[in-house]
């Protein structure tokens, strides 16, 4: 098939070389423009643009698709069978869903109508989902709302965190759509009504509030490895959890129960295994407390 491919972090990657591995002519990839980076500040192509570049293929970098009539008209002349939309970043106007032969397909990590929106993987782990997996699904003008087409399971396991969902679900992204293309499957209204939606994460969801169950907070723990990461702080040092694990006792929430780094929540206690300081390199809870002593009585918030 005649295609346009259309994302742009590393979670987009596996599904473009699936395409061109399958013998998809890819006539086009557009992804999120160059942004400044690193300690230079600057700018950077994102995965898919040099995963693009890679195969030798064309790249479009726009900043806008809405009301951008040149794009669109540009769009319409490659006369496509279809685009394969993976965590682009820009919102498809009706004009460029229309354009394709077989419309717009796109990769969602989660089992929709559950976890619409821009941070799927992280809200499965906190929310204490027994499973989660991949929605291939033909794209309409809301929010990922279209038609599901096929779908991949998977468990989300006691250890999962978003980074190691990140790579299982994109690989299994890429093999359903490489199905799909093969062998349409029958189109499957959404339960608009068991829809759940969440929204971009930001830095300060990272701030753990140990009022909150500690079963709550370890989720969230996994859920924001690696970001926006979650963090502590003590007294003026902003420490990264990196990883914890439920544990016994109780006190005053964010106060330390032992020396082992047990902190008492709103119910339960969680001890931390691993965690970071800045200007440090990430360390297991014993190592770092002989660099920095954190004593029982200690509050963390």
């Amino acid at each position: 098939m005649r295609l346009a491919f259309m994302g742009s972090p590393d979670f987009s990657v596996p599904a473009l070389n699936a395409l061109v591995a399958a013998g998809h002519e890819v006539a086009v990839v557009y992804a999120q423009p160059p942004k400044p980076a690193g300690r230079g500040q600057k700018e950077q192509k994102c995965p898919v643009h040099q995963a693009a570049e890679a195969l030798g293929l064309a790249v479009r970098t726009p900043r806008r698709l809405r009301g951008n009539e040149e794009e669109l008209a540009f769009f319409k002349s490659l006369a496509l069978d279809g685009a394969v939309v993976a965590a682009y970043g820009l919102i498809l106007p009706q004009g460029f869903l229309d354009a394709p032969k077989r419309g717009c397909l796109n990769i969602h990590a989660s089992l929709l109508p559950r976890w619409r929106g821009a941070a799927p993987i992280q809200a499965a782990i906190a929310a204490g989902d027994a499973e989660t997996g991949v929605t291939i699904m033909q794209m309409e003008a809301g929010l990922d709302t279209g038609p599901m087409l096929r779908k991949g399971q998977m468990t989300i396991g006691p250890r999962d965190t978003a980074s190691t969902l990140h790579d299982a679900l994109s690989a299994m992204g890429a093999a359903l759509m490489i199905e799909e293309l093969a062998h349409p499957s029958a189109p499957e209204r959404q339960d608009d009504a068991l829809a759940t939606h969440v929204g971009k994460l930001t830095r300060e969801d990272a701030r753990l509030d140990f009022t909150l169950p500690a079963r709550v907070l370890e989720r969230r723990i996994r859920a924001y490895t690696p970001w926006p990461g979650a963090t502590a702080c003590y007294g003026e040092v902003v420490l990264k959890i990196l990883a914890a694990e439920m544990a016994e006792g109780h006190g005053a929430p964010g106060t330390v129960l032992d020396d082992r780094l047990s902190i008492a929540c709103g119910e339960g206690a969680l001890r931390v295994t691993r965690l970071q300081r800045p200007g440090k390199g990430p360390m297991a809870a014993a190592e770092f407390l002989r660099g920095l002593a954190i004593s029982k009585g200690a509050r963390l918030s």
